[in-house]
């Protein structure tokens, strides 16, 4: 087999969708996803269909612009939709996709996952200060 060089292995990892390399698409991906907004978002849809200002009541403290990026951006990744209702004041629904469907398990069990141990974090941390 022959020697590649760094570009040829950049462009096989390209076509290959390979996240440890700086400029592949699923890099890009995996950065929007490991966003704390961008979990809590999804694991809050997960349960169902939700308006704007139901967002904003479940998700303590994301601001409204923070969290109008997060929901832009779920949209534009095929994460979300977006249903606007005709009415007044008009109403706007976020629901997840299939595809968000399949990302809310992983997502809801990380954030289960650190619901359950952030007391055996606290720990170690505070080992890790008062040796450090």
């Amino acid at each position: 087999m022959p020697t590649m060089t760094a570009a040829q292995r950049r462009e096989q990892a390209r076509v290959e969708y390979d996240a440890f390399i700086r400029g592949c698409p699923t890099n890009q991906l995996l950065d929007r996803l490991s966003d704390k907004w961008v979990s809590l978002v999804v694991a809050a849809l997960s349960t169902g269909p939700m308006r704007y200002s139901d967002l904003t009541r479940k998700i303590a403290g994301v601001s409204p612009k923070m969290l109008t990026q997060t929901l832009r951006a779920l949209e534009r990744d095929g994460i979300l939709d977006r249903t606007v209702t005709p009415s007044v004041p008009v109403r706007v629904d976020y629901e997840l996709t299939p595809l968000g469907h399949s990302l809310a398990v992983l997502l809801t069990a990380v954030k289960n996952w650190a619901e359950t141990h952030i007391d055996e974090v606290h720990e170690a941390r505070e080992r890790y200060d008062t040796t450090g």
